[in-house]
């Protein structure tokens, strides 16, 4: 592309900036590990890409101050804790369009003694993996702008299972997209540093570049991407949008009877509108009481309604399809990491890098009751803004999503940080 055109091109990129914003999950670049790939820890010191800066302020404390650090059950938390590893031993990537990460060289030392059989625990031994993080990491509270520990709101999402058919009719006549070929994805920050973490996505228009199609232009033009997969409800594509990726159980045509994931691939860069706030703006029910469980009621009594209603959202997420090798695995977050049901968080990255251990403080969906839990930052999404916001990973299914769609509570997060290495930091 001749230099001049890029300039300009730049130029029009620029100008999308107040109009685009980051996906509901947003990858990281590059080929995540597979799930079974070991840990591989090199002897010689990681290679290491220049520090990110990060907006957390971070105070160093006792173990004692996490509340209910000692009675979480850490069962089943040591296979997460080696994938997490397989993510921090990663090279860093030269690419600053995507989140942060946690500095792997800090990292280098814990993961080398977590895969050493003589030196890490027995996973199936809860006190073990507890006295092991104990050894090696030390907790980090997040505070806020004032010195103050930070709290912020703690929401959830799940993996949603959907009715479909990989061909339209009767029924199925609502589509997940794949990418569209004439969508661009420009990352800023290969060209100015400054804008590192910004990615814009748009179309050609002569020599032009101009905004992509939102939801509602989308499906009122001729021009559309292939299709997936369709789904049998309005509702239910649109959550499993918001969601990021799900299940799909074909029900009719080829492959019928088989249940395929469908993964987030892209989004048309428009940001994400909320359709609860829509409704309460249009005072059909309260801000408080809009949730998923609401949102599906009105829309059965006002089909006539739910394209209006669904075209307040600009957003538009596109898929890929991948087959289900473990059903009780989850689908990989922004890290490139399987979620684990109950103890991945998406975080803002600004705050807290992804690949690092948080251990978290709120409650349970529409409760007071505790849920104090060691969890990890493993995906991103476009609310998830600000010091100790967090996102929590209910698993997959009704009931997961049950959960997801009640939790709005507050929380608090500590981050733990490998002793020898320092606040915690990001590449």
């Amino acid at each position: 592309m001749p230099r001049t055109f890029f300039r300009a091109l730049l130029l029009s990129v620029l100008a999308l900036l107040a109009a685009c914003s980051s996906p509901p999950r947003l990858p990281e670049s590059g080929t995540a590990p597979s799930v079974e790939a070991p840990a591989a820890v090199p002897q010689a010191p990681v290679a290491d890409s220049a520090a990110r800066a990060l907006n957390g302020k971070f105070a160093a404390v006792g173990w004692g101050e996490l509340p209910g650090w000692a009675n979480d059950d850490l069962r089943g938390v040591w296979t997460t804790f080696l994938r997490n590893c397989v993510g921090l031993m990663r090279p860093t990537a030269i690419n600053l369009a995507g989140p942060t990460r946690a500095t792997p060289r800090a990292w280098q030392a814990v993961c080398a003694a977590a895969t050493d059989p003589a030196r890490a625990p027995a996973a199936n031994n809860p006190e073990a993996v507890r006295k092991f993080l104990q050894t090696w990491l030390a907790p980090w509270r997040l505070d806020g702008t004032e010195g103050k520990p930070a709290s912020s709101i703690v929401t959830g999402y799940y993996e949603p299972l959907v009715v479909g058919s990989r061909k339209q009719g009767g029924v199925y006549q609502w589509p997940l997209y794949t990418v569209p070929a004439d969508l661009l994805t420009i990352d800023l920050g290969r060209v100015y540093p400054e804008l590192a973490g910004k990615r814009v996505r748009g179309k050609l228009e002569g020599n032009r570049v101009v905004p992509y199609d939102s939801r509602a232009s989308l499906e009122a033009s001729a021009r559309k991407p292939p299709v997936v997969v369709w789904v049998n409800d309005p509702v239910d594509n649109f959550f499993l949008q918001v969601q990021g990726s799900g299940r799909v159980q074909i029900n009719d045509g080829p492959g019928a009877g088989q249940t395929i994931r469908v993964a987030y691939a892209d989004h048309n860069g428009h940001p994400y509108v909320s359709i609860g706030k829509w409704l309460a703006d249009k005072g059909e029910m309260q801000l408080s009481q809009t949730s998923m469980q609401s949102i599906r009621e009105w829309a059965k009594r006002n089909p006539k309604r739910v394209p209006e209603m669904l075209n307040a959202n600009p957003a538009l997420v596109f898929f890929k399809e991948e087959l289900i090798t473990d059903p009780e695995i989850g689908p990989k977050g922004a890290y490139g990491i399987p979620l684990m049901a109950q103890r991945s968080i998406a975080v803002d990255t600004n705050f807290v890098p992804l690949g690092t251990p948080v251990f978290l403080a709120t409650t349970l969906p529409a409760s007071t009751q505790t849920l104090n839990r060691l969890v990890f930052a493993q995906d991103t999404g476009t609310a998830i803004k600000g010091a100790a916001r967090a996102d929590f990973y209910w698993g997959f299914g009704e009931a997961a999503g049950a959960q997801a769609g009640r939790m709005k509570q507050a929380g608090q997060m500590w981050v733990l940080w490998p002793k020898q290495a320092g606040a915690p930091s990001a590449r």
